[in-house]
């Protein structure tokens, strides 16, 4: 039961994010403060919780499905939400771990395009 649960929640905030990004963005320190469990490993104090809580309620207004994360017991399911929302496709390591990170493969970039002082582009021979 608890993983359909998760399953549903992750397919809705999965249907959601782009809007949860731009509206967390203009929310100082929001998603610096949602990721930092994931981030450090450190557990989010009570403050931490209500602060979140708080921008949550005003990101509620433009995606209904983040009114679970408010109600009573809803702070269990914080980690998911962050999980959900985090960009990275690995987790950072902690701070004290002697494991080095793991980082995303690197996709290769086209080569930079070359102009002249007149601006002329020269990587297509004019």
């Amino acid at each position: 039961m608890i993983s359909v649960t998760r399953a549903f929640l992750k397919r809705m905030l999965i249907k959601h994010k782009a809007l949860f990004f731009q509206e967390a963005q203009r929310m100082s320190g929001f998603l610096y403060l949602l990721m930092k469990q994931r981030n450090t490993d450190e557990k989010w104090t009570p403050e931490e919780k209500k602060e979140i809580k708080r921008n949550l309620k005003i990101l509620a207004m433009y995606i209904p499905i983040l009114i679970i994360f408010l109600l009573p017991g809803g702070s269990l399911l914080l980690p998911v939400l962050a999980e959900v929302m985090d960009r990275r496709k690995t987790r950072r390591r902690p701070p004290n771990s002697d494991q080095p990170p793991v980082s995303p493969p690197k996709k290769e970039s086209p080569p930079p395009e070359l102009k002249s002082e007149a601006g002329e582009n020269l990587s297509n021979g004019g």
